[in-house]
This record gives structure tokens, sequence and C-alpha cells, in this order.
């Protein structure tokens, strides 16, 4: 997941951390359809820098999402994905040298 999120945001993999937390069976729930009961879900947060188009959101979404379904065996139509943008100097990582640098995005 690691290689995958740093190749294609085009990040260090060095600042990348990922935790897996299981809150156990029926811990995360979703109403997947009107008027059904609710289902169990998972959900991924990823904490990323600020510019990264929609789109190239979307594929890393999507990447990982196959990432999950294929190492840890979830339903993906039962995951959702959360993005929330920071800009550098609002990730701070002391044994890299402090804030993330600016990153200049590649597209258009």
């Amino acid at each position: 997941m690691s290689r995958t999120y740093a190749e294609m945001m085009s990040v260090d993999i060095r600042r990348i951390s990922v935790a897996i937390r299981d809150l156990g069976e029926g811990g995360l729930w979703r109403i997947a359809e009107v008027g059904d009961d609710p289902v169990p879900v998972s959900m991924m947060m990823l904490d990323i820098r600020s510019g990264r188009s929609a789109e190239l959101r979307m594929q890393v979404a999507g990447a990982l999402c196959a990432h999950c379904v294929e190492v840890l065996g979830l339903h993906e139509d039962r995951l959702n994905v959360e993005f929330t943008q920071h800009s550098g100097d609002e990730m701070y990582h002391p044994a890299l040298g402090g804030y993330s640098p600016d990153w200049t995005p590649k597209e258009g």
C-alpha cells in the first residue's frame, strides 16, 4: 500500500504511515441500500498533501481499495475512502528534517 501510494502521489515513501485499526466484528456499519438493514463496512482515511486533483485522488482510492480486497479480503462495495488535505507545514516528520516539502503538481 505504501509503495502504491508513494508512486501515485509522488511522495517519499518514508513519509507514509499505515495503521490498520480493527474495531472487531460489527464495529463499523452502513446502510448499503435504502430500506435494507445495516451491513458491516470498512473505511480508509487518507491524510494527503493539498493540491492533488480529484482524478488522481480517485485513482489512488481505487488502487488502495484493490489492495484491501486482495490482501485483507474486504468487499469493494463495502469500502469507503475519505481524504483530508493538508499543506506541507501541517505534516511534521522529525526523522526526515521537519515539515513535508512543498509538492509541485505534475498534472496538466
